[in-house]
């Protein structure tokens, strides 16, 4: 059994590439990594930095190579990590020191979401269940732990800083929200310090102002958007839309209508403000990949934070493997059990047939036969038991799947007849009794 994941991120890719990758269709592309039948778990996550695939199986490297080729993906952008190098992604993604802003509290709420997705479509199995659990626990403790996630560490707040730099400040400005969803609040929340008027727009009107009474703005309604425009010095996109919403048309007759350029900032994924804005005279144009010096920035802030979060990681995917291990263990411990309990309920039923027909008991003495046998299977099988928890805290792989060879059944290619003719010959060259 491996895991291992395809990684495309705001470290190798443009924002571009990361959405060429998008593939907003969660159950489709669970189903479709679910196909491969070397694969028997699958996770999915993606937000705006980043697109992951998780899967547990064999021959997980190629399959995912193989996947990325589906995704339009290049081998340039991507990163493929296997077992360990996997799991402590997964942990530094969660606890989040892989985001752009160095972490950011988003990224572990995504994390729960697109593991509940994977549960609710098929995906999670029993090792992915442990694996996100973990990942989950060990973003909380970060948090807890350490001040990784304190100051402004969202996209949303370094969009609004960004717009200051870009302005001098926000005072007196008139901003323009649009997006009530988890990243627009986010904006909207930071701007409620800056002294400056808010807008709130959004397509669900009820939503809007319900963010708009959280932070003392304004809500507006969606079809007026172009009006709104015109009269914000800034606007910020936060949509959830698969298709743009503000066009260069759009722009084009704001910018005639204002006599005077306009700051826009979008940080939707995909992106909500079409890319050719950024041609007309007069318009500054910033999208996610802009906030990249300042993440930056905010990394070198939390460096001695992050250190602290990685010497927890550390502890903590020593902690996770162990539980793998012991994982693998109890799969083949329970093969053993389990062929131990078909022979021995077989001979008991034997048994008791011939000490009927001899003596004449009757089934009072069934009781009797399963407690010895019991018995009999634990004592007999407590050793290679111990043997078997301690290869897995070793890491002694091979003991363990010669364990699940040998105990794993029919499935493994033994048949009935083979398994007759091995108890044959094993008869045959049995001491006689004396």
């Amino acid at each position: 059994m491996e895991i291992a994941n395809l990684v495309v991120s705001h470290k190798k890719a443009s924002l571009e590439e990361i959405e060429r990758a998008w593939h907003g269709d969660c159950r489709a592309l669970i189903e479709r990594v679910l196909s491969y039948p070397n694969i028997t778990e699958c996770a999915i996550l993606m937000t705006c930095n980043r697109v992951e695939v998780y899967v547990v199986g064999s021959d997980t490297e190629s399959t995912l190579r193989d996947f990325a080729k589906f995704m339009h993906v290049s081998e340039r952008v991507m990163e493929i990590h296997r077992d360990d190098r996997c799991l402590e992604h997964l942990l530094r993604v969660a606890s989040g020191l892989e985001s752009m802003m160095v972490g950011e509290d988003q990224i572990l709420g995504q994390v729960k979401d697109f593991y509940n997705l994977s549960k609710q479509f098929g995906g999670i199995g029993e090792v992915l269940d442990v694996v996100f659990s973990k990942a989950i626990q060990v973003g909380k403790k970060v948090r807890k732990l350490t001040g990784i996630n304190k100051g402004s560490v969202s996209i949303g707040s370094a969009a609004v800083e960004l717009a200051e730099r870009s302005l001098g400040t926000l005072r007196g400005k008139k901003v323009l929200v649009v997006g009530a969803g988890e990243m627009g609040g986010l904006v909207a929340k930071a701007l409620a310090h800056k002294e400056c008027e808010i807008l709130i727009a959004n397509r669900t009107f009820s939503k809007a102002e319900k963010l708009a009474a959280e932070v003392g703005g304004k809500a507006v309604p969606f079809n007026k958007l172009e009006r709104y425009i015109v009269e914000s010095d800034v606007v910020i996109t936060a949509t959830s839309s698969p298709d743009y919403i503000i066009t260069r048309e759009m722009i084009e007759r704001v910018i005639a209508v204002r006599g005077e350029g306009i700051l826009l900032i979008d940080i939707a994924m995909p992106r909500d403000i079409e890319e050719d804005v950024a041609e007309i005279e007069g318009v500054e144009l910033y999208t996610i990949e802009h906030l990249r010096e300042i993440s930056e920035e905010n990394l070198r802030k939390r460096l001695k934070e992050a250190k602290k979060a990685e010497k927890i990681i550390a502890e903590e995917l020593e902690h996770l493997k162990l539980m793998l291990k012991e994982m693998k263990a109890d799969s083949a411990i329970s093969a053993m059990y389990s062929r131990a309990e078909e022979v021995k309920k077989e001979e008991i039923l034997e048994l008791y047939n011939k000490l009927a027909a001899k003596y004449g008991i009757d089934e009072s003495v069934l009781p009797i036969l399963e407690e010895f046998a019991n018995s009999f299977v634990k004592k007999f099988l407590r050793k290679p038991t111990i043997r078997l928890r301690k290869a897995a805290r070793s890491g002694n792989v091979a003991i363990i799947e010669a364990a699940e060879y040998l105990f794993g059944g029919d499935e493994l290619g033994v048949s009935k007849a083979q398994d007759e003719k091995t108890e044959e010959r094993l008869a045959k060259t049995a001491c006689p009794r004396k």
